[in-house]
């Protein structure tokens, strides 16, 4: 057999289809990456859309599609989801991706997590995907969990260096988390989140607990959630860089996938455009195309 598998989003590797091309190369078949245009060619093909708003291209009839941006009830067979994934589908990839949790317990009206995933359980070992001397790890709230904890204790043993992707919980950083990060081998920036200005608070204690113990990441990094409030969202942005914490602005899109206002979008690329951010005052800043 002949399999074909697409990906519509190209962010990152996609984990579900690394997955799929184990699986099916198991079975002997070819497997190999391909575009919406050659899908005819093969005997059975996967896509993947993660993104709402990644367009879905027309498909061959009997086209397998899934991914969180199609349909959150479509996931993998456990007998696929519980292999390693096929690192060698993507030629450039130099570190392992997995999940050590699944889930999260925390209801955030925007997140798809919970309604896709349920409450945060374990998910594997590092042992399980670990084929590199790097790793991106894909968990939601990977410090909710003891099983967590015990998969980053297992990591600092392993000395290799990580990249938590989608950000840890200020929430449950307390002295004894935060002494247990410090001894982490940080690949990426270390990633907090601040997406109301409640957590401003936690965001902030966090910092401070992470540095007092050491925590020597490139930097610290925190991602925004912006919707149409943008005063409150540049008071973030400003409370952000008093922590000297790169913020990072993520323009809210509701689950139809509608595009942000022009405005947020402005708001994004100003606090995301380091440049720009550290030169010039938010009242002061003018997009392109737009007069004084």
């Amino acid at each position: 057999m002949k399999v074909g598998l697409i990906d519509l989003d190209s962010k990152i590797p996609n984990l579900a289809l690394m997955k799929l091309s184990a699986w099916h190369k198991a079975q002997g078949h070819a497997v190999e990456l391909t575009m919406p245009t050659l899908a005819p060619a093969y005997d059975r093909v996967y896509a993947s859309k993660v993104f709402t708003w990644t367009n879905l291209p027309g498909l061959p009839l009997g086209a397998y599609v899934g991914g969180t941006g199609h349909d959150l009830k479509i996931t993998l067979l456990q007998e696929v989801e519980s292999l390693c994934p096929d690192y060698s589908l993507y030629s450039k990839i130099d570190y392992s991706i997995g999940f050590l949790t699944r889930g999260c317990s925390w209801n955030c009206p925007w997140c798809f997590v919970p309604k896709k995933e349920g409450n945060i359980k374990p998910a594997a070992d590092i042992d399980d995907f670990l084929r590199h001397e790097k790793a991106v790890l894909l968990d939601n709230n990977v410090l909710a969990h003891e099983h967590g904890i015990k998969q980053i204790e297992k990591i600092i043993k392993l000395g290799i260096r990580v990249d938590f992707n989608q950000g840890l919980d200020a929430r449950y950083i307390d002295d004894s988390v935060a002494k247990l990060l410090a001894k982490v081998h940080w690949w990426k920036p270390l990633r907090l989140a601040c997406d109301t200005k409640w957590r401003k608070i936690e965001v902030e204690k966090a910092v401070k607990l992470l540095r007092k113990y050491g925590a020597k990441p490139s930097r610290f990094f925190c991602y925004m959630l912006v919707k149409d409030d943008i005063e409150e969202a540049h008071e973030r942005a400003e409370f952000l860089r008093g922590l000297n914490v790169d913020p990072f602005a993520q323009p809210y899109r509701a689950p139809d996938g509608k595009e942000p206002s022009r405005r947020v979008k402005d708001f994004a690329r100003w606090v995301n455009h380091k440049a720009i951010f550290k030169s010039v005052k938010w009242e002061d800043y003018r997009p392109l195309g737009v007069r004084p």
